[in-house]
């Protein structure tokens, strides 16, 4: 018996870890598809930012954040305290000998699946203020967000804390992580103002296109490659014939809601565009893949694509709204992983019994207040010491030049301030 536990804690830990290493290539995904959807001459700083924050991320969230997250023993259901560093793993007698409460996987493999969702949260700020802001403000932000603003509200779902407790329902993250992320991005992309030339003196919107669409299919690609660990990762477990078929049934549930996404997209702004907009292709593969994130295993495989249909619609009307309130997000993040993240969240008590609208809808409502406000004051406190915008003349050669020092196509850029 104790050979077959040992086992099955085996299973589940390297299940576990090859889960976050699938969502840790989620970041490779995030750097390409924002690579391509912005311009020539800004590629190379958002690919710095990629891999800058994936490594603060981790920084953080191994110190202090981890901690505030899954508190060992936290203040209240509001208040987790604050500790620093990880604890050691679990040991044999724990596992072989700890009964119904025996841990089933290891607390570093947790710690690693974890941290690569703290990443991914951060990641969607990066694309909705790309092309005009600071690099270094950029990353002394996420040094707060994936230290404390993330780590916060993630305790009260998946901690323990209030939330959970209310019931409120968010299997893998739309409201924990893709909403938390959009609320971060939506209060910079306030203060930090749209692009130059991006709206006109009469309302009108002029398209910026970006320099790289094979690029930005790839990274949509590698995301939708990534989801299934980002999902199918968080059933936790695998070692037993009902969790083996729950994972299963979470893989197909999660890529059946981005095909509904995608065609959902493509026919709306076709209809909308008068043309098949590729763009609101890879977006609407996106909002499918968020709006499934909040309840992957209840709904039919049908019921998943449905989901996602809604979800590649919204991603379509919404980037177009926030284009008309003058709010620039080039990669459409605010949209795909806030809007469509809501939907997700709204969407959980169509399949699963155990939700109410009134706990999802408060758990979106205390996601969304606290995430844009703790953003705003530190994208505030930002603003007026280092500043958070380049200079006009850096936005017109481009952050690659300005931040960088480099480009990431020189021999293909005629000249910095050619639009490329």
């Amino acid at each position: 018996m104790d050979a077959l536990t040992e086992l099955s804690y085996a299973l589940d830990t390297f299940y576990f870890l090859i889960s976050g290493a699938l969502v840790m290539w989620m970041a490779a995904g995030f750097a390409m598809l924002e690579a391509g959807l912005v311009r020539a001459k800004n590629t190379a700083e958002i690919l710095t930012k990629n891999v800058a924050l994936f490594a603060i991320a981790c920084i953080m969230y191994m110190l202090m954040g981890y901690n505030i997250m899954y508190p060992g023993d936290a203040v209240n259901s509001w208040w987790p305290g604050i500790s620093f560093l990880l604890g050691d793993d679990n040991t044999v007698e724990a596992v072989v000998a700890g009964g119904e409460d025996a841990p089933y996987y290891s607390s570093m493999a947790d710690f690693f699946f974890q941290v690569v969702f703290v990443a991914t949260a951060m990641s969607i700020v990066s694309g909705a203020v790309a092309e005009r802001m600071k690099l270094w403000s950029f990353l002394a932000f996420a040094v707060v967000m994936t230290g404390f603003i993330y780590p916060l509200q993630g305790y009260w779902k998946w901690g323990g804390g209030f939330l959970d407790a209310a019931g409120f329902q968010d299997f893998a993250g739309s409201g924990v992580v893709h909403l938390c992320g959009a609320a971060a991005a939506l209060a910079g992309v306030i203060l930090l103002g749209a692009r130059k030339g991006k709206y006109g003196p009469n309302g009108e919107v002029r398209a910026i296109p970006g320099a790289n669409m094979p690029l930005a299919t790839l990274g949509m690609f590698i995301l939708w490659l990534g989801w299934f660990g980002f999902n199918g990762g968080s059933e936790l477990k695998i070692s037993d014939v009902g969790e083996a078929n729950a994972v299963a049934a979470v893989f197909v549930n999660t890529n059946m809601a981005a095909a509904g996404g995608v065609v959902a997209a493509l026919l709306t702004a076709r209809m909308v565009f008068g043309k098949a907009d590729l763009t609101m292709a890879l977006n609407g593969a996106l909002a499918g893949l968020v709006s499934i994130t909040a309840e992957p295993l209840a709904p039919s495989a049908l019921a998943a694509t449905f989901i996602g249909v809604v979800g590649g619609v919204i991603v379509v009307f919404s980037i177009i709204t926030l284009d008309k309130l003058r709010l620039d997000d080039p990669v459409g993040a605010i949209s795909v992983h806030g809007m469509v993240g809501i939907w997700g969240l709204l969407a959980v008590p169509l399949t699963n019994s155990d939700a109410t609208f009134v706990a999802q809808v408060t758990g979106l409502v205390v996601i969304l207040t606290w995430t844009f406000a703790a953003s705003f004051l530190a994208w505030m406190v930002l603003k007026s010491t280092m500043g958070i915008r380049v200079s006009e003349e850096e936005e017109y050669q481009g952050c690659d030049i300005g931040e960088c020092g480099l480009e990431a196509y020189p021999e293909f850029t005629g000249s910095h301030g050619s639009g490329l």
